[in-house]
């Protein structure tokens, strides 16, 4: 499991991470990547709402409303974290989530 600090760019509200494929957006790559597990908040690790609801869905116990609100939830996150958790030790990058 590795930490990988958030590069804000306040002027472009943009923020990215050193991915092994290069400075990627935590929006659109980390959030959908299978190796996120969370993102870093002070000492404390939030675990990444999409892995739940990916779950749930594919149980049959909610609806696909409650992936775009955990991916809602995700980016309040962000906004309030300082790095993101991934599990990609081997290199291998953005691999996607569903």
């Amino acid at each position: 499991m590795k930490t990988l600090p958030f590069q804000r760019d306040e002027k472009k509200q943009r923020v990215t991470v050193a991915c092994a494929d290069g400075d990627v957006s935590v929006y659109s790559h980390c959030a959908y990547c299978r190796h996120c597990t969370g993102v870093r908040i002070g000492t404390r690790v939030s675990p990444a709402p999409q892995n739940q609801a990916l779950k749930d869905i594919r149980g049959g116990r909610i609806s696909d409303d409650n992936l775009m609100n955990a991916a809602m939830l995700f980016n309040s996150l962000v906004r309030d974290g300082s790095a993101i958790e991934c599990a990609d030790d081997e290199g291998r990058g953005f691999t996607n989530l569903y």
